[in-house]
């Protein structure tokens, strides 16, 4: 057999990731928020790209235009893409008469007063707010306060570094004390005066040093309460008979200290762990329409608005040299693509709320009872999409409707089988039937897991006791020997009082 190279022809398939395709991907599963910064920073790179406004006029007609298409629905569900000013306040007309005031006065002013700086700058309340004080800034404030002894302060600061973010002392004593080379009683007195800091509880070892630090400052740290604190295992166990055995008092007595110690915070630190968190703002509105249907509009606050300024290229390119009429060529491209795929985000999420919306109309008028099973791939098949692009459309975008706010992922739920042959049932409405059952046992008839297996298949619901074990404690729900314990504790103490 002779060995010699040769060109063979074959034809294959093969799916390429384009940038501006993999672009599109990462803007579909975007929130409104990343979505923002996004395109803060790709006005910032490309000069022909520039914020649209709000107003219908100022808009490009094919805007416009596709907007009217999408007026049109089917089975009472509308896609309208609205962002006039009635949406925005449609509660009280009122509103927008008092929000008519004249800034002629604030703008024409040069000095920096209302809102406008001396350097012509627009005003920015959270560039001059400062920032809300840490838990060390808290701490070392009353540090100052509290210690003019040069050994104590080095022995407090060191301390309020071994601080965790709920509040509690992380670091070990010994270790402190062979470190700054004091004796054991005066780290132990600092603490002790630290310990008195506010807000009550901070410089706690355990839990249940927290808990007697702000008790102490309540002065209700009696040798009953102490009993308890120094118990909190046979609380957690709802052990109340023992409880009430080592703390020397009848039920009544115990059922104060137990809404006492409930009113009491556990991680006092995190008061002060700043941070702020992105609001949810949702992504799609849903309101009852006249003719018995439902409305899905996209939030105008959350609809992005960019435009490709044309004439400026057109302006630019004739007089550019070769090198720069290919960038303008380059941002040209990047710029009609980038407005495109806004476009189709905006349809594609609409699409997707639209048939979620006719999926779970029974939830929308009856409440989570009537939540259906459904699936990505149901939802796929229904709108002709692919299931990852549904995943990646319901990822961390929200809807508001006359129930709630929702996260779209909220309206896919598992299925439990129906012991009549029926429909299936949703997990989640399961879970609300759980929940609905247990809130109202009697003290005397406390619902066993196996006696909620029961009560569920007589109406239908074909479910399994470790199934329902998972809900109730999923829902943070106790055992039923521990939910008997405490019922009988309460009821024990409403009766002698």
């Amino acid at each position: 057999m002779v060995l010699a190279p040769k060109l063979h022809l074959r034809q294959s398939q093969s799916l390429v990731m384009t940038p501006q395709l993999l672009q599109s991907i990462k803007l579909l599963q975007m929130t409104h928020l990343e979505l923002e910064r996004f395109l803060d920073t790709e006005i910032e790179r490309n000069p022909l790209l520039e914020r649209g406004e709000d107003t219908a006029e100022e808009r490009p007609e094919t805007w416009q235009n596709e907007q009217a298409a999408h007026e049109n629905t089917a089975e009472g569900i509308s896609d309208k893409l609205d962002s006039s000013l009635e949406n925005l306040f449609p509660d009280d007309p009122g509103t927008r008469e008092h929000i008519s005031f004249d800034l002629s006065a604030q703008w024409k002013s040069a000095s920096g007063n209302g809102l406008q700086s001396s350097n012509g700058t627009a005003f920015d309340l959270e560039n001059t707010t400062p920032a809300a004080p840490t838990l060390r800034d808290h701490v070392n404030g009353q540090i100052a306060l509290a210690f003019t002894d040069p050994a104590q302060l080095l022995i407090a600061h060191e301390l309020a570094e071994g601080l965790d973010e709920a509040g509690y002392l992380s670091l070990d004593i010994e270790e402190l004390t062979n470190r700054v080379g004091a004796a054991p009683e005066a780290v132990q007195s600092t603490l002790s005066i630290c310990q008195t800091f506010d807000p009550p509880g901070l410089f706690a070892r355990n839990l249940a040093e927290c808990l007697a630090l702000q008790l102490i400052a309540q002065d209700r740290y009696d040798p009953a309460m102490k009993a308890m604190v120094n118990n909190l295992e046979l609380l957690a166990k709802r052990d109340f008979r023992t409880l009430g055995r080592l703390c020397g008092v009848d039920a009544e007595d115990l059922a104060d200290m137990l809404s006492e110690i409930r009113a009491l915070d556990p991680k006092p630190g995190l008061a002060f762990s700043g941070g702020t968190a992105d609001p949810v703002v949702p992504d799609i509105v849903v309101r009852a329409t006249n003719g018995g249907g439902w409305s899905v509009e996209l939030n105008p606050e959350t609809l992005p608005r960019v435009l490709v300024n044309e004439s400026y290229y057109a302006t630019v390119a004739g007089q550019a040299r070769e090198g720069e009429r290919q960038f303008l060529s380059e941002c040209l491209q990047s710029a009609n693509w980038l407005a495109r795929s806004l476009d189709q985000r905006a349809k594609t999420i609409v699409k997707v709320a639209s048939e979620i919306v006719r999926q779970q109309d029974a939830f929308l008028v009856y409440g989570v009872s009537h939540l259906r099973p459904l699936n990505l791939r149901t939802v796929a098949e229904a709108i002709g999409m692919h299931e990852s692009t549904i995943s990646r459309v319901t990822v961390n975008k929200y809807m508001m409707t006359p129930r709630g706010t929702f996260e779209l992922r909220y309206f896919f739920t598992s299925a439990l089988g129906s012991a009549s042959g029926g429909d299936p049932h949703s997990s989640e409405s399961v879970r609300d039937r759980i929940r609905s059952l247990i809130d109202a046992e009697a003290p005397s008839a406390v619902l066993s897991d196996d006696a909620l297996v029961d009560r569920l298949r007589e109406e239908g619901i074909d479910i399994a006791r470790r199934t329902v074990a998972k809900y109730r404690e999923a829902l943070n729900i106790p055992s039923s020997v521990q939910r008997r314990r405490e019922k009988k504790m309460l009821a024990t103490a409403g009766t002698r009082g």
